[in-house]
């Protein structure tokens, strides 16, 4: 029997560990995560705002897993007809099946921004350990830029930090960038503390909707004193490198746009086919998939109905750490239900309430109906998820990054991690593999060069045609197409040198040069995909 857990969050990790120990040795439990490492999201803020280290807010998964079967690796997609999910692993380019006999869905989300244009491509977010990274150090360059500009524009966009929605995370990343700025600005004496503008976007009337208006009111009266702007009742339409427009066309000059919002289903999860609703996996109230008896689901990417009939929002369970938590132990519960013969139960739990930081030691908490207001909620609030955290370690490391922060001044070291180039060239040796069929779409390739052999079995005579390609010729295509497995084999029949450049890469040459989209065109309309811009060139 083996179980199969995908993500690593607060619903796949806790549910791997509830399931071990409920089910015991006799029973296989995987876990499949794309990192190796488990992130408590609700320090990001702090990550953020640098008073606690990156590597000091997550911890191994294979430390807090005893007894679970971690791979490290992205899953491609799930074969329900035969039970196995296909993931890439390690380096290695080729497709894996892991079998299962009951899979647990619990993968989150990701965002879309596609409705306000340059919001994708401008906005810095707060999903992962890598985005509160980016923060620290984007918030250091734009002090850093001020400190020596002379042009008053520059310097007036670099001390403009916007933060785009005030749900818990908006309200709490703000409150923490904040922070760091107020307590950097004595380290750059060339910057007043009246030249820096924060200001907090937010569609709605209020911010914190999901708490009380009392909480909320005092949160919004807080940041206010704390000097955040709030932008109520206020959408983004658009935004570019420098500035962001509102839909009311106020424009607003800042380098730094910082969004909590868009959240979407992610690609892999719309690749299964399962029903969704409202972007979300349509699970049962047992937390099974819709229409699948082997197939579960919770944390971020399930829709939980909390009661019969439910159609309301307040009808779901809210898409928190509280509830999935609670959700993975019922999911645990109701597999040992099936494989004992039993039938599983409806998941039932009431919210015992919500907390915030607010920056500047305060927060706001509504526990059961008790609410807290300024220091003693931001003590509940660090209390209460210093309890949350897994293993002991992490506990303590945390603890002392808190006790250093308050004795001391914000480390302002700016400390930058290597990333493979999006387009690069690569080298090759005679009889060297480049890729095989079946393999990971990874890149589109172009022969600077030496030679290549490509070799595609004919789908009707599985005959193997051979093709010779030369400096000039170029292959990958399907990967434009967004197919994620070669059809092709390619290999070098002499020493050659290779440019290799991601699909995002690809699209945006596609974009931006009418000679590069003319030449591609006619194998795009031939599979029915448009290229950008395309469309523009037709009109004209």
């Amino acid at each position: 029997m083996r179980i199969v857990v995908l993500g690593g969050g607060f619903g796949g990790m806790y549910t791997a560990r509830a399931l071990r120990r409920r089910l015991g040795p006799e029973v296989e439990v995987e876990l499949i995560n794309a990192e190796n490492y488990f992130v408590f999201q609700p320090l990001l803020p702090e990550v953020g705002a640098g008073s606690i280290t990156p590597a000091h807010a997550v911890s191994p998964l294979r430390f807090i897993l005893k007894g679970v079967t971690v791979r490290k690796a992205v899953v491609d997609s799930v074969d329900f007809a035969r039970k196995a999910v296909i993931v890439f692993q390690g380096i290695q380019r080729r497709p894996t099946e892991v079998p299962y006999d009951h899979l647990v869905i619990a993968l989150g989300q990701g965002t879309d921004f596609s409705r306000m244009p340059g919001l994708e491509e401008h906005a810095l977010k707060m999903k992962t350990l890598e985005d509160a990274r980016r923060l620290r150090i984007h918030v250091i360059e734009q002090l850093e830029h001020a400190q020596v500009t002379n042009l008053p524009d520059t310097k007036r966009g670099a001390l403009t930090f916007t933060v785009i929605g005030a749900g818990f995370s908006g309200v709490e990343t703000v409150g923490e960038m904040k922070e760091l700025i107020d307590r950097s600005l004595p380290f750059y004496p060339k910057i007043s503390p009246d030249e820096v503008r924060v200001k907090l976007v937010e569609f709605a009337p209020r911010i914190l909707g999901e708490m009380p208006q009392e909480l909320a009111d005092y949160a919004a009266k807080h940041l206010q004193k704390h000097g955040i702007e709030l932008m109520l009742e206020t959408g983004v339409k658009s935004c570019t490198h420098r500035q962001l427009v509102t839909n009311k066309d106020e424009v607003i000059d800042t380098r730094t746009i910082v969004a909590t919002i868009g959240n979407a289903p992610l690609p892999v999860v719309l690749r299964m086919g399962l029903p969704l609703q409202h972007g979300r996996l349509k699970v049962e109230r047992n937390l099974r998939v819709e229409g699948r008896e082997d197939v579960w689901a919770l944390g971020d990417c399930a829709l939980i109905p909390m009661k019969e009939g439910a159609s309301e929002r307040n009808d779901f369970a809210p898409p928190t750490a509280q509830f999935a938590v609670r959700e993975a132990d019922r999911v645990a519960r109701n597999i040992a239900a099936v494989l004992g013969g039993r039938a599983p139960e409806p998941f039932a739990y009431r919210s015992r309430g919500a907390l915030a930081s607010l920056g500047a030691r305060r927060g706001v908490a509504d526990l059961m109906g008790f609410k807290l207001k300024g220091f003693p909620a931001w003590i509940v609030w660090r209390a209460y998820y210093l309890a949350l955290l897994p293993g002991l370690g992490t506990k303590v490391r945390v603890m002392l990054n808190w006790t250093l922060d308050m004795l001391g001044a914000r480390s302002l070291v700016q400390l930058r991690s290597y990333r493979k180039p999006p387009m690069r060239y690569v080298y090759f040796r005679a009889g060297d593999r480049i890729y095989n069929e079946g393999d990971r779409s990874d890149g589109f390739y172009t022969v600077i060069s030496g030679a290549l052999e490509m070799d595609r079995t004919d789908p009707e005579t599985g005959e193997t045609l051979t093709r010779r390609l030369g400096p000039g010729d170029h292959f990958g295509e399907r990967l434009i197409l967004g197919a994620t497995r070669r059809r092709t084999t390619v290999r070098a029949v002499e020493d050659s040198k290779v440019l290799v450049m991601n699909r995002q890469e690809f699209l945006m040459l596609a974009e931006g040069f009418e000679a590069f989209r003319d030449y591609f065109r006619p194998y795009m309309e031939k599979h029915g995909v448009e290229l950008p811009g395309a469309g523009s060139d037709k009109d004209g």
